[in-house]
Formats: C-alpha cells, sequence, structure tokens
C-alpha cells in the first residue's frame, strides 16, 4: 500500500509514534489509510451539512475495512461573494483547493483520497486534485438545496437576483422583494437551479467519478446519507483493484462529460472547469471541440434558470443515468468506459429509464437539436466566447445593436438599473477576465438586472469576465483574448455595433481592418488592479478563459 512509506520498516517508527497519537491500533495500521477531503464550512449553505456526509463516509470507510482520516477544503459561497469584490476571490480558489489537496495528500501518503464537495469552485478543484494526484478517489457531494417556492411557483437564486431588478424598474414593492428573500432558499444544499454547482456534480457522475445520484439527490434526503456511505464503502473496493482517476478521466469520458452537458443545459462555467481538469489529468481538451458536440447533441432539459424545473425534479425523473441512457439511445456516449462503480458506463445505466419526459425530453423529442452551450468566435472574440444557449430566447439567438461600454461590472450595473440601457444596446463589460478582474468575477448581478428590467429578450451582454450558471439571455462571456492582453474586447467604442448570431457560433463588432489595427496601435495596458497578495500572484500565472483559466508555471 501507498500508506506503507509512512507505516511500515524501522524508519517509520517515528512515524508510527505519531499514529499512536492520534489513537489509531494495530489493527488499523495494517488497513488502507484513507483521506476524507471535507469541505465543511458554517458560510457556505451548500456545505452546512457536510459534516453529516463526512461522518456517513467515515462509517462506509470503517465497515469496508479502510481508515478515514478527514481534512478540509476551503469554499467560497458564490451567491455572498456576488457583486463586490468578494467575487474577485470566487474562481482563485479552484487552484487553491487543488494544491492544499495534493499537499495534503502526498505529505501523509494516503491510499485514496474521498472528496466531500459541493458548491461552485471545490467541485472542480477537487477533481483537478484527483487527476493530478492519480490515487483512487471517488466524489460524494452534499447535494443540491430543495426549490424555494414564492406565491405558489417554485422558485430559486436566480430569481431573488431578477426580483431585485424588478424592484429597481418598479415592477415589485419592498414588501414583493422581501417575501422572496425569505422564500427562495429554503433548505441547506447547492442552490436548486442547474448553476454552476450543480452542473459540476452532475458531470461528476457523467466522467465516472461519482456514484449515481451524485449529482441530484437533494441535500435533505436521507437517501444522501446512504449515497455517501456507499462511497466509502467503494473507495476501499477501488483501492483493491487500483482503479485510479486517470484510469476513468480520460479524453474519451471527457467528451461524455460534454455530451451530457449539452444535454443537461449545464452553466456555461463547465467550460472554464472541463479544460482545466482534463489539463491536470494528462488530455488536451480544446474548448472548439464543444460545437462539434453541440451540433450532434440534443437538448434534453430547460431546468432553471432556462426553464421552469429544478433539482429535485431532474432527481425524480431519473438523474443523470436516466440522461445518458436517453444519449445512448442515438450512440452518442462511449459506453466502455470504467468508472469509481468499478462497472462501464453501460452497466451503470441499464434500466435507468426516463421517469418524466417532461423534465428529461426524449431523444426524439428535445427542447432542439442542438447542445445547450455554444462557442461563438468572430473578430470580437477569436479565441472563443461561451454563451448558454438553452437559456437564449429565440428573438435573441440573432441580434445587432450598439455597444455600451464599461470597464467594470459595477460601471455597468449602475447603468442598467438608471435606465440607461435600452431595447436593442449591447452591454459590453471588459477588464473582468482572469488577469484583468483579476479572478474573472462572475456577472449574475447585471443579467439579473436586465431580466428583471424586462430586457432580457432585448438586451445582450457581452464580457472576458463569466457568468454564474443562475444567468440567462444573450449572456456571451469568457471573451478571449481577454481586454487586459489587448484583445479586441478592449478596442470597442461606445455605439460600435455589435452583431451576435449563435446559431452560426460568429460574434463581431463592424469596423474595418485599417480601423482596428490604429485602435491596436493606440491601446495601453492598464495599472494591475490588484498589487499585494494571492490576487497578484494569480494574474501573474493565469492563462485565458479559452484555456480553462489554469495557472502555467
Amino acid at each position: 500500500m501507498r500508506s506503507d512509506a509512512v507505516k511500515k520498516g524501522m524508519q517509520q517508527a517515528p512515524h508510527r509514534s505519531l499514529f499512536n497519537a492520534l489513537g489509531l491500533t494495530e489493527e488499523e495500521m495494517d488497513k488502507p489509510l484513507i483521506g476524507i477531503v471535507n469541505s465543511y464550512n458554517e458560510i457556505v449553505p451548500g456545505h452546512m451539512n457536510l459534516d453529516k456526509i463526512t461522518e456517513a463516509v467515515k462509517m462506509g470507510v470503517a465497515l469496508a475495512g479502510g481508515v478515514p482520516r478527514e481534512f478540509p477544503a476551503i469554499a467560497v459561497c458564490d451567491g455572498i461573494a456576488m457583486g463586490h469584490v468578494g467575487m474577485k476571490y470566487s474562481l482563485v480558489t479552484r487552484d487553491l483547493i487543488a494544491d492544499s489537496t495534493e499537499c495534503m495528500a502526498m505529505a501523509h501518503q494516503f491510499d485514496a483520497l474521498v472528496c466531500i464537495p459541493n458548491c461552485d469552485k471545490n467541485v472542480p478543484g477537487l477533481l483537478m486534485a484527483a487527476a493530478r494526484l492519480n490515487i483512487p478517489t471517488i466524489f460524494v457531494s452534499g447535494g443540491p438545496m430543495m426549490a424555494g417556492h414564492v406565491k405558489g411557483q417554485k422558485r430559486s437564486l436566480s430569481s431573488m437576483f431578477e426580483a431585485v431588478g424588478s424592484y429597481a424598474a418598479g415592477t415589485m414593492t419592498e414588501e414583493d422583494v422581501h417575501e422572496f428573500e425569505c422564500n427562495v432558499c429554503p433548505t441547506c444544499g447547492s442552490c436548486s437551479g442547474m448553476y454552476t454547482a450543480n452542473s459540476m456534480n452532475c458531470l461528476t457522475e457523467a466522467l465516472g467519478m461519482g456514484l449515481r445520484g451524485n449529482g441530484t439527490i437533494p441535500a435533505v434526503y436521507s437517501e444522501r446519507i446512504k449515497l455517501a456511505k456507499h462511497a466509502g464503502m467503494k473507495i476501499v473496493e477501488l483501492v483493491e483493484k487500483n482503479i485510479r482517476p486517470r484510469d476513468i478521466m480520460t479524453e474519451a469520458a471527457f467528451r461524455n462529460a460534454l455530451t451530457v452537458d449539452m444535454a443537461l443545459g449545464c452553466s456555461t462555467n463547465s467550460m472554464l472547469h472541463l479544460p482545466a481538469i482534463a489539463h491536470e489529468a494528462g488530455v488536451e481538451l480544446n474548448v472548439d471541440i464543444a460545437n462539434e458536440i453541440s451540433a450532434r447533441t440534443p437538448n434534453l432539459c430547460h431546468l432553471a434558470p432556462a426553464g421552469p424545473t429544478y433539482m429535485e425534479d431532474l432527481n425524480a425523473a431519473g438523474g443523470v443515468y436516466a440522461v445518458m441512457n436517453e444519449l445512448d439511445k442515438k450512440g452518442l456516449l462511449n459506453t466502455d468506459l470504467i468508472t469509481v462503480t468499478g462497472k462501464t458506463i453501460k452497466e451503470n445505466i441499464s434500466g435507468c429509464v426516463n421517469l418524466n419526459p417532461e423534465v428529461i425530453r426524449p431523444i426524439d423529442n428535445p427542447y432542439s437539436q442542438t447542445g445547450g452551450i455554444a462557442v461563438l468566435k468572430g473578430n470580437l472574440a477569436p479565441d472563443s466566447g461561451v454563451v448558454k444557449r438553452s437559456a437564449v430566447v429565440p428573438e435573441m439567438m440573432v441580434h445587432e445593436g450598439p455597444a455600451r461600454v464599461f470597464d467594470c461590472e459595477e460601471d455597468a450595473i449602475e447603468a442598467i438599473k438608471s435606465g440607461r440601457i435600452v431595447a436593442g444596446d449591447v452591454v459590453v463589460i471588459r477588464y473582468e477576465g482572469p488577469k484583468g478582474g483579476p479572478g474573472m468575477r462572475e456577472m449574475l448581478n447585471p443579467t439579473s438586472a436586465i431580466a428583471g428590467m424586462g430586457l432580457g429578450s432585448s438586451v445582450a451582454l457581452i464580457t472576458d469576465g463569466r457568468f454564474s450558471g443562475a444567468s440567462r439571455g444573450a449572456s456571451i462571456g469568457h471573451v478571449s483574448p481577454e481586454a487586459a492582453v489587448g484583445g479586441p474586447i478592449a478596442l470597442v467604442e461606445e455605439g460600435d455595433i455589435i452583431k451576435i448570431n449563435i446559431p452560426e457560433n460568429k460574434l463581431d463588432f463592424v469596423i474595418s481592418d485599417e480601423e482596428l489595427a490604429a485602435r491596436k496601435a493606440k491601446w495601453q495596458p492598464r495599472e494591475p488592479k490588484v498589487t499585494t497578495g494571492y490576487l497578484a500572484r494569480y494574474a501573474k500565472m493565469v492563462t485565458s478563459g479559452n484555456r480553462g483559466a489554469v495557472l502555467e508555471l
């Protein structure tokens, strides 16, 4: 066993003395040492139940003959961090989580890991660590929140942000907003729509790194505790069989994940996280293949914010495996791949039928014949821009309008809420990319303000930052190259006509080659917004959004 490096032989007598200090018995010293990566904290609603999940995992490990040892991972609540300097610290934690998990696993020579994440960055951060370490690893999340209810309708966090926009537009009272405030987030768990956390937990199943239900069983269900126990038991089996993350997270597995992503209509943040995880697994995952996969993958689900259904509904309809079974009817998945169950995808999804065709559309009756995400290119985004196509209203699939240019999120929000943005406009928010932000903030506040003010079907938003999975509308993010490195988005001027064509995957602004060259010649890099601390180091090392915002040494 790998842990023999700290348990066996005369040279390890000092190490054993420290295990004695932990209360480990001689019998335990002969068993696999399993690291339990617990992302529990008391500030993130999606994590407040992870202490119970962790205890269940430990019980499962012990039942199967392993020795669980818990250590922590940090997590940021994107909702609480939204709309202020805190959002600069969200994406950057993905790498802190991966790095700190690597440190703990290597320093203590664990035989395997059980990773217990739930929210936006610690799911991909821990998947990155798993791929990097390549020791047997299994994931079990804390599960999604139940939907809230306001005036007899299911609601979620995106409804809350849009309510603030409606209040600014004068279509909601303060009392209305307060009713939303008190009811849209009724339980612990990751927010109840197909936002980033739930997207990544579902894609963990699609990759083969989590057991059935990892992405969809609600946080408050007792079934989630049973899932955690089974994950704890299964990790000991993975040690015995030496099934490791890079055996599972192959190039074919990432293509499967992208296919499921398109069918589910996941958050555009998946286009940052999947390439970053693949990078750690030694797999080249160019976001350009997203359009190739989207072209052949029907969109089967419209969960909030794209539609009126929620994670609890997807779970009741059969979950991720039922979606995969629909996709397999047309041969859209490679089902011969091994997973953490010790079985293949084909074995896993056999018999997992679609129980509700209103939640999971049958493969021959999809919402659209193409997938939920599109990668756009053009003279405004030579490398890429990303949009959640499944959450765009039909009238905005092709749009042309004047640029309204802002160099930070705050200025754009002020303009939107003061009524200075009108139907037809294209809001451009730049210098919010991985380097320019730094940290690539999510733009949920401006997209929600646009929707809440009744402009969701007439105003587009383009940014080198990114969007929350709770965003909807013609919201195009990850524009690369970003403004901070002189990308064309830095050269757009107020009033320039921007042309969006999502069906043709195009994003351009109307400008002659000569004028573009002249603007480029005049452009000067901005002074860094942050010059000290972790954000300053991050800005120096981070790559562009189209590469997954991975760090380069």
